[in-house]
Formats: structure tokens, sequence, C-alpha cells
């Protein structure tokens, strides 16, 4: 099996990349890399050391019955999540309707939730110049508007990018510190997403490589159970980062089949419903420091044809359930 190093998406020369090594372990505390040392599949922890995660639901996980950003939170609050996960998309269509973000901000407030992370799409990564510049504007909007809410954080995937084989990671990093200098001024912060059916930003080796290379302090990664599957990453991984280096991890699970080089977004199913290793993952998670949320994120058209607040409920039970599984005593 040819190495991520040989690979010719990273369009690195391998003495490039070995130069590279030794200045990203040393820049590794803009990233909080945390020591390999501890396997991820340790014994659990007594029930006294079971974290404090905060759940947040993805709005992504109810999309398919066209509900309200409204609606989506009164959802979210009735089922007893902690936080948010919303689209730009829908808080555009609330704005474009006549909606006022500072009513939807008073309305998140007195759901007792908060917006933890976001999700939008621009080409912030790609190489075309011009395209890049109205990417930054795209994001700046996206970013006001959230900023305006409440929002903590953006995703920032690799869209633009998905199909190209010879990104250039440290073209990419720069690109990617550009992208945080613009969310500092805002008080955003890009979360640098890792999508496991892209040609770039595949594997978590190569995000982490990209978020130290930015040298930026407020660089950081969002994971994902199904995109780290998907690319073919090991979980283990995980165990390289440190808790605050993470600020939101996107929570689901997988089925045995369709196999990894078929399986696409529409096959998440709960967590604890498929054969990811949940608890070990969790476990791992803890132990690296993260005390961030855990967002349901799927896109399962089974469940999108259900009634969303079941769909929420059983989504924060199952989380919780897992969660519960992996600290057991």
């Amino acid at each position: 099996m040819t190495s991520p190093a040989d690979s010719p998406r990273l369009s690195l020369s391998r003495r490039r990349w070995l130069q590279s090594t030794s200045a990203a372990l040393a820049g590794g505390a803009a990233l909080g890399l945390a020591p390999p040392a501890v396997a991820v599949d340790a014994a659990p922890v007594a029930t006294a050391a079971r974290p404090s995660f905060r759940y947040c639901l993805n709005t992504s996980t109810i999309r398919g019955q066209d509900v309200a950003v409204t609606d989506q939170i009164d959802i979210a609050a009735a089922a007893g999540y902690d936080a948010i996960e919303l689209w730009i998309r829908d808080v555009a269509k609330y704005v474009e309707g006549g909606g006022s973000l500072p009513d939807l901000k008073q309305r998140i407030a007195d759901a007792g939730l908060t917006v933890e992370s976001s999700i939008g799409f621009c080409a912030w990564i790609v190489d075309d110049e011009q395209q890049r510049k109205e990417a930054l504007e795209t994001a700046r909007r996206d970013m006001e508007m959230i900023a305006q809410l409440g929002g903590m954080r953006i995703a920032a995937p690799p869209v633009g990018a998905t199909n190209q084989e010879n990104l250039d990671l440290f073209a990419a990093a720069q690109r990617y510190r550009a992208l945080l200098e613009l969310g500092a001024s805002i008080g955003v912060v890009p979360q640098l997403e890792l999508w496991g059916f892209s040609k770039s930003l595949s594997r978590l080796g190569e995000v982490m490589f990209v978020a130290v290379e930015s040298g930026h302090p407020q660089a950081c990664v969002m994971p994902d159970v199904f995109h780290i599957y998907k690319g073919g990453s090991d979980f283990t991984g995980l165990n390289l980062l440190a808790g605050d280096a993470m600020h939101c991890f996107h929570m689901n699970d997988y089925p045995a089949d369709p196999p990894r080089d078929k399986i696409g977004d529409a096959d998440r199913v709960y967590p604890g419903d498929g054969v990811a290793p949940l608890g070990e993952i969790l476990r791992g998670l803890h132990r690296c420091g993260f005390r961030g949320v855990l967002s349901l994120e799927l896109f399962n058209r089974e469940y999108w044809q259900q009634d969303p607040q079941l769909v929420a409920n059983t989504g924060l039970r199952k989380m919780k359930e897992s969660v519960a599984k992996a600290f057991a005593t």
C-alpha cells in the first residue's frame, strides 16, 4: 500500500516532507499536539472520571424535513441539547424572509442553547487566486452573520478542492491562515474540517499538517467519525491531538455494509447503531483533554422521513448511551 508520504495528492517530495517534520513537531503547540503514548483502546475509566461532554444538534440531522431555523432551535431545546450547529443557508433563508438576527439570537438564548459551530461552504482553499478572494468575501458574510447570533465557530472544509489530487499542503496551510486571520477580525474561528470523500484533506494527517503549518494560534480541526473512517485513517491518530485543538466533534456511526469505498453520507446512522469503535474513540478524546461538544451530524434519508423531534430525541439519547457505555466501570 502506498504511504501518505508517497501519495501524489500531497504534492510534497519525500525530502521536503522530512524537512518539514521537525518544524511541524516544534510548531505543535499551535495545534496543541498531545504525546502519542496512550493507546486508544485502553480499558474504560471509572465512572468518577466520566467526562462532562456537552451535546449539540447539527441541523443536517433534520434537514430533510425542511424545518425552519426557528423550529430547529425549538426542537433542539425540547430534546435537551446544550447547543446547536446551524447551517448558514438556513439562517440566510430566515433573514431573506424578513427575520431579525437579534431576534434569532434572543430565541437561541431563551432556549438555553449556544451556537458552538456552524456549517458554511466557501472555496477558501483553491489554487485560483480570484476564486479564493471571492470565497473570503463569502466567508466574511457568513462569519459576520454567525457572530451576530453569538456563534463561535464555522466549519472550513476543502470546498473546491474535493477532486484535486495535487493540492500543495504548504499552500493550503497559508490559505487556512488567511481564513483564520479573517475569522479573528470577526470573532469566529474557522475549524479545519476533514472530508473523507475528498481527494484533498481526507486523512487526519493531512488536516493536522495544514493546521500546524498555518502557524496560527487559533488553528484547530473538526473531526468526524464517519469522515475519519471514509478517508481511511485509523482512529488512533486522534491521540496525537490535544483536546483544545478540537472544539466540535461530529458524532455518528456507520454500518458494516456498504464497504468503505462505497459508503456515503446517507449511510450514517445513530451512534451505537453501527460498527464504529465509539468507546475507544470517546475514551481517547477524553484522555487527550477534549471537553468540547459532541455534535450529532446525520444525513440519513430514512430519518428525514420521520418526525424531526423524534429524530432529535433519539439522537441525543443514543449519544448519551454511547458515552455512558464507553465510561462504564
